[in-house]
């Protein structure tokens, strides 16, 4: 639906005191049945079942590896295997929302924080939960997710859900790996608008830069994914545009049933003008904000650091959740300020 289909799968294995055991059990199926399929990439390279179009999209994985280390992401083991999945998403991820304001549903597991979103390996299991927090009263969302970060649990693999069907697909390949391995990168616990934006930042911007240097900067592998990412902005602008005068009706001094009608309004009007197929709410804005909060912040920081990547994910690194005021913080200039100040200095 929209580019921002990433997300961090909770996968809090081996975390003693952990809530939601059916919840651990579906995830540590899941992750079991795609390491018993996996692949080697390098022997799927010289599978002749293996279409020429899928090899060629494989073999970028190291350049694409060798680039984001080369501007300060870990090096690791993950995206050397492949599986193919017989499903047209990864994983389902399902958020929860009050009605009548942005409050987001939260899930908390020891090991890794809290999450405004959990993703499910099986749909059915993700609709029959989403029904549960219906019933509690809640507006859920539900969509599904082409990749997901393990946060190190395991090694992740490039997933045939990653690789699209069009021209884009290179473009959204490079995207997807890149933005998954900032979170192998720079994680902070209870932090997923901190953390979902800021690998949203570094991929959306170095992807670009990726296809000018492998294919050209007018090659159609980047006019294509160029024209995909001018789209993804007029979206973007579109529904900040909506959740802030959401956000303002949520909190002005009208009845209920005033909010209720004028809100249904919005969403009408944003989905006619997204020609969206499928409903949206609360719980649909609040997981776009997760993906698109702080990009000012963000990119003053990065002229700060004098346009060196290596720079800024150094002072991303020294963030932890103590430099937050409160869990789940929407708001980061007060987080990313004092870095600013320092222009990006190590020892801010």
């Amino acid at each position: 639906m929209w580019r921002w289909g990433l997300v961090l799968i909770v996968l809090a294995l081996g975390c003693t005191g952990c809530s939601g055991f059916s919840y651990l059990l579906q995830a540590g199926r899941g992750q079991l049945a795609l390491i018993n399929h996996a692949q080697p990439i390098e022997e799927v390279l010289k599978d002749e079942k293996v279409s020429p179009r899928t090899k060629a999209l494989l073999a970028e994985i190291v350049p694409i590896k060798n680039f984001g280390e080369a501007k300060g992401l870990k090096p690791t083991s993950n995206y050397t295997d492949f599986v193919k999945l017989d499903r047209p998403a990864a994983v389902w991820v399902v958020s929860a929302s009050r009605a009548l304001q942005f409050e987001a549903k939260e899930w908390s597991f020891p090991c890794v924080g809290s999450f405004p979103y959990l993703g499910w390996f099986n749909r059915d299991a993700a609709r029959n939960f989403s029904k549960d927090l219906e019933a509690e009263g809640w507006e859920v969302d539900l969509r599904g997710a082409r990749a997901y970060s393990t946060l190190g649990w395991f090694k992740d693999a490039v997933l045939s859900t990653m690789i699209a069907e069009g021209a884009e697909a290179l473009g959204e390949l490079v995207n997807v790996v890149l933005h998954e391995s900032v979170h192998a990168t720079v994680y902070v616990k209870g932090q997923s608008y901190f953390n979902e934006s800021l690998a949203s930042f570094f991929a959306d911007r170095l992807t670009l830069d990726y296809l000018s240097l492998r294919k050209g900067s007018k090659s159609q592998e980047r006019l294509v994914y160029e024209a995909a990412v001018l789209r993804g902005r007029e979206h973007t602008q579109i529904l900040s545009a909506a959740y802030q005068e959401l956000s303002q009706l949520y909190s002005s001094k009208r009845s209920e049933e005033e909010k209720k009608l004028e809100k249904a309004k919005v969403y009408s009007r944003l989905k006619t003008k997204l020609e969206l197929k499928r409903e949206i709410n609360n719980a649909t804005l609040i997981q776009y904000k997760t993906y698109n909060t702080g990009e000012s912040e963000f990119q003053e920081l990065f002229v700060q650091c004098g346009f060196d990547w290596a720079r800024f994910l150094a002072v991303m690194k020294k963030l932890r959740p103590e430099s937050f005021s409160r869990s789940q913080q929407e708001t980061l200039r007060e987080v990313l300020a004092p870095a600013v100040q320092a222009k990006c200095a190590d020892s801010y």
